[in-house]
């Protein structure tokens, strides 16, 4: 990030990889630190740098793991804005003249998550959005807010139960223009005088006249506890009373991908998302009661519950979210315990698997896309050879390894997996290995379990075809009424 006068340039800094080999179990940290460099006038061949801002050591600030990542931004009289973790959320600091041992100001106190962020064209103040405001369902929103660089005094500019995001300044600096949606209002352009007041919607009419607004539903906010105690929260879809006479209805656990995501009370502002979205709302049309698991490495709920330890192949603890959202639906009175699915895609299409291997008791059908299903191909050769040497790398922490990971893998839940599921993969996916859907089917297949597959020909890991995506939500749910409108 150049400063204003183009005499200073701020930048990120990080070990390069390497060092003595670990075991593939032990946690990464991503230390970092923002050096400064004065450049002279007509001298670039010895450039000064200090240091002003590190990430620490123990523990260290995760916040270049975060996906907007440090959000580096040289603010007005000598700011330098960033993003860090350092009080548990990432949060927006500034530093005055940085590299002259200055400290960081906190800009955005509370327990919620600044995500996305630009400065006003004087540089003197910042818009961002974050999951916070008068109502605690905000938790699972997004609204916009402006602070000074220099005062942590925020001031919200949206609220209400909509979903508001990637802010822009005009260049006269009076107008912010925003991307806004609801539970029931698909994302459209929004504009929003700086100083506050009325939000005033524009391309609201270019949405199809025949758009269901009128027959989706406001999902609600809960929450439920994993057995190890962590909470979890989610979205609950449920169905209007004259879709279904059923006084105990099917119910679907939802899944997001990636890990660090976070769905909301609404349309989604990532475009695969927005789509898992619209798909939820067609199974409640439908009948079902649809549960959206925001698990921990979900982003929105602090440090602590987006980097927990032993996640994905170092042991899934993360499953333990999904188990609890299960168990929840099965408590409620308007579910049937007995006809719960579970869907995801990607990590969710993992999860999926798990949920299937591993408590079929409680998932009663499954639809897996594009799902990781042995996380062995995790350990790779030149790993063995470091052990098989001792280098730092012993024989026995690799097999400690190899167990873990085999444990963490669906298929080593194969002895416990009844439940039917549906399998879907586009064949060019470069993401995740088509071949981990192809041997799944042969191994289900061979104890016997039900496995129907749809396969997207010469389509990648997201689909780029709307109609394999209208072909796979269609696929799901007619997957799901087969095998859940009647008891086992």
């Amino acid at each position: 990030a150049w400063s204003a006068d183009g005499r200073k340039i701020a930048f990120l800094r990080q070990p390069g990889t390497g060092g003595t080999p670990r075991s593939p179990l032990a946690r990464t940290d991503s230390p970092w630190e923002v050096m400064i460099a004065d450049i002279p006038a007509g001298n670039i061949e010895d450039i000064p740098t200090v240091s002003a801002i590190t990430s620490g050591k123990s523990p260290v600030d995760p916040i270049v793991q975060n996906p907007g990542g440090i959000g580096l931004r040289w603010a007005a009289d000598d700011h330098l804005v960033f993003m860090s973790y350092r009080d548990g959320f990432p949060h927006l600091y500034s530093i005055e003249h940085p590299g002259h041992n200055s400290r960081p100001m906190l800009l955005t106190p509370g327990s919620f998550m600044v995500e996305q962020v630009t400065l006003t064209p004087d540089r003197r103040f910042i818009i961002y959005n974050a999951n916070t405001g008068a109502d605690r369902n905000d938790l699972d929103r997004r609204h916009l807010f402006k602070v000074s660089i220099n005062a942590a005094t925020p001031t919200p500019l949206t609220s209400g139960m909509g979903i508001e995001w990637s802010p822009a300044v005009t260049a006269d600096g009076q107008t912010i223009a925003y991307l806004a949606a609801g539970a029931q209002r698909p994302p459209a352009p929004a504009v929003i005088p700086i100083s506050g007041g009325t939000p005033r919607n524009i391309g609201g009419e270019r949405l199809p006249p025949d758009f269901p607004t009128q027959q989706l539903v406001t999902p609600e906010l809960v929450s439920f506890r994993a057995s190890d105690g962590v909470e979890a929260h989610g979205q609950l879809f449920k169905p209007p009373s004259n879709v279904s006479g059923e006084a105990r209805k099917p119910a679907v656990v939802y899944i997001h991908g990636g890990g660090p995501r976070q769905m909301l009370l609404g349309w989604h502002y990532r475009w695969e998302y927005a789509n898992d979205y619209g798909a939820n709302q067609y199974l409640t049309s439908r009948g079902f009661i649809v549960l959206s698991v925001d698990y921990r490495l979900s982003v929105g709920y602090g440090q602590s519950f987006q980097f927990p330890d032993n996640t994905g192949a170092r042991g899934a603890t993360e499953y333990r979210d999904i188990l609890a959202a299960g168990k929840y639906l099965q408590s409620r009175p308007d579910v049937n315990p007995a006809r719960i699915g579970v869907w995801g895609a990607s990590l969710g299409g993992y999860l999926t698997a798990l949920a299937l291997g591993r408590n079929s008791d409680v998932f009663a059908a499954g639809v897996d896309i594009h799902g990781v299903h042995d996380r062995l191909p995790a350990i790779n050769t030149t790993q063995l050879a470091h052990a098989l040497v001792g280098d730092g790398i012993t024989e026995s922490d690799l097999k400690q390894a190899l167990k873990v990971e085999f444990e963490s893998s669906p298929i080593a839940a194969l002895p416990t997996w009844k439940s039917p599921v549906l399998l879907i993969h586009g064949d060019d996916d470069r993401t995740v290995d088509f071949h981990q859907s192809v041997d799944l089917k042969r191994r289900l297949l061979e104890k016997g379990v039900k496995v129907e597959e749809l396969v997207l020909p010469d389509d990648v890991h997201d689909s780029l075809l709307w109609r394999n995506w209208k072909s796979s939500i269609t696929a799901m749910a007619e997957f799901f009424e087969r095998n859940l409108r009647s008891k086992r």
